[in-house]
Order: structure tokens, then sequence, then C-alpha cells
């Protein structure tokens, strides 16, 4: 694994809580890479890595690894991903997949090549309640799908120290690529591809190379419409992901903060339905870092051959969509006109 923050917390918890959940796996952690020597060895003993290296090159090369996890800056979420592509590695990458669609594109079209199975880290797919809101709308429950709405808001970018994230160069975009793509990736696993983007982008605090906030309204292929936004100066909100639904017959919402409800509406309102998924008893609700590990049991599912990554999990391809529309909703502000989306 390339990082050993945040992600490499999320990403080495649930490693390791696949053995507890899956007696036929036992998946060995080799090495965890990154430059603080200092950092990266409290991160190694605490998490239970082999061993700490400072260059991600090393783990490529390396005959042991098999599976390449990706949680390092945006900046470094191309290049170690290709050469692991390359070096017959399987790759999951956390989001945004890449800084823009181009290098988003790259990345997908060399696992392609390479043959190898890879991921994006986009882990909101694998709450239950939002697996479940996916098998309600392909049902066909809700009707003709007509709005999505979404909004991710947190408040922690006012005050926050000068760090890789508000570098553009090191980051691509802000509050876009960090929460938005979330928001993104989910309109199109629930709803369908989006066709256009019509959007507003500010930066408030100054200084700051990259975006704060965005709003954008969104066309469908399908002909629904949407609106997404994201904020890293919404004071109060610590991690508010929310969206919504709108069908002929009824309608979705979902709250991150309320990860395990799920509301189910028809013309008399909405319902409160727990889910949870199939791992405890009912009522045992489940955490956020569980998605993580729901996502790396799909993702050895994957790479033993019982399914494929997609639909459930996103695939490369998916990083790259979501980046074709990151690009768009940059391009509409910059021109303050409607963008198409095309994809290669």
């Amino acid at each position: 694994m390339l990082g050993y923050a945040f992600m490499g917390d999320a990403h080495s918890r649930a490693l390791a809580a696949t053995r507890q959940l899956d007696g036929a796996l036992d998946p060995r952690l080799v090495s965890i890479s990154g430059r603080d020597e200092a950092a990266r060895e409290e991160a190694r003993s605490r998490l239970g890595w082999a061993e700490g290296v400072a260059d991600w090159r090393e783990q490529v090369a390396d005959e042991r690894v098999g599976l390449f996890v990706n949680g390092g800056p945006n900046s470094l979420h191309a290049e170690p991903a290709i050469a692991a592509a390359r070096a017959g590695k399987h790759v999951l990458c956390e989001k945004p997949l890449a800084r823009d669609a181009a290098e988003a594109r790259a990345t997908w079209q060399a696992a392609e090549e390479a043959e190898v199975v890879h991921m994006t880290g986009f882990n909101y797919r694998f709450v239950p309640a939002v697996r479940a809101a996916r098998r309600i709308v392909e049902s066909g429950e809700l009707g003709e799908i007509v709005h999505f709405r979404a909004r991710y808001l947190q408040s922690w970018g006012w005050d926050a120290p000068h760090s890789w994230r508000f570098d553009r160069s090191a980051s691509g975009t802000g509050a876009i690529g960090d929460l938005g793509a979330h928001s993104i990736d989910l309109a199109r696993y629930l709803v369908g591809e989006i066709a256009s983007v019509s959007a507003v982008v500010r930066t408030f605090v100054p200084g700051r190379e990259i975006d704060d906030a965005y709003v954008a309204t969104v066309e469908f292929a399908s002909g629904a419409i949407g609106t997404l936004e994201a904020s890293r100066l919404a004071t109060g909100r610590i991690n508010h992901h929310a969206w919504e639904i709108n069908g002929s017959k009824g309608s979705l919402a979902f709250d991150q903060e309320r990860m395990n409800e799920l509301l189910v509406g028809d013309a008399r309102g909405f319902e409160r339905v727990l889910e949870h998924g199939d791992w405890w008893p009912p009522g045992h609700i489940v955490g956020w870092g569980d998605t993580f590990t729901f996502e790396y049991l799909h993702l050895f599912g994957a790479i033993a051959g019982r399914h494929q990554v997609a639909p459930e999990g996103a695939t490369f391809e998916d990083g790259y969509r979501c980046a074709e529309v990151c690009d768009a909703i940059v391009r509409s502000a910059a021109s303050r006109a409607q963008q198409e989306v095309t994809y290669a």
C-alpha cells in the first residue's frame, strides 16, 4: 500500500477485518510506503504491515505483491497505478482516480491492457442502504426517474493548514474531486450517465489555488435532471453526504450521517427502512469503516474470478467517467456556459 495517513488507517483496518468475515481469506500485508520514515514506521507497526519502504517503485517490483493499494495524494495516483498494472499487479486506487480525465483515461487504459483487476475507491457504493437503493431503482418500483439531488458538505476548510489538498498541481481540484466525486459516482451508480453540466465554482479563502465549493445542475442521458453541490466551508457540517431520488411512483432519500437508514417515499410521505447488510443479525448496524471491508470482500471475489468488479464496484472506467464530469464542471464554471460530457 502506498500511503499511511487517513486512508492508510481505513484500508489497513478493512484488510484485517476480511479475515474475520471470510475464513477463506488471509491477506498478507507485505509493505507500506511513504516518504516520512518516522510516520511510516509508526503506521507500519500499528497497522500490522511487515515492512516499510520509502519508494513505491520497490513495491511494484516486489514479486510477493499481488495487489497494489494506492492511498497516496492525487498527484501520485496515475503513475504508481499504471506502473503496478504493467507489472501485473491488481490495483485498487483511491478516488479521484486522477487529477483530470486525461490522466484517468491513461490509468484505465493501462489496467485494461495489462488485464489486471482494477477498482476505484468509491467506498460509498458499499453502504448497505445504497446497495438497497440501487436494487429498488433497478426493480422499477420508483417508476420514471426524474430528479437526483446530492450534497456533500464539510467545514474543515476555513482554517485548515496548507497541505497538498490545496495545491492544484498535487490535487487537481478541491471540493470537486475530494467530495463531489463521491456524489457524481453515486449519481452514475443510481441513475445513469451524466450528459451535460452547468456549474458555478468558487474559491473563498484568500491564497487558495483550488475550489472551496461548487454547485452544478446536471442532465442525465435518460432525460432526468439533477443538482450537485459540495463545500469544505459549510460551518457546522462535519461529514454531511446526502442524496435523494425522485421518480414518478416513489422516492428514495439517504443521509450518510444516518448511514443505516434508507428513506422510502410515496405520496403519503417517507418511511424509514433499516439497512445494514448481511453480516450481523437484524438491527445490528454497520459503520463507515465497514464500507472499506465490504469493498475488499468484493474486490477479492473479483480477483478470485467469482464475479466482475462492475457493476457493483467502481472500475477504473468508472473513475475515468467521473473525472470527465469533474472536468466538465470546471469548464462550465470557466466558460459560464453549459458543457456536454463526452466519454472515450
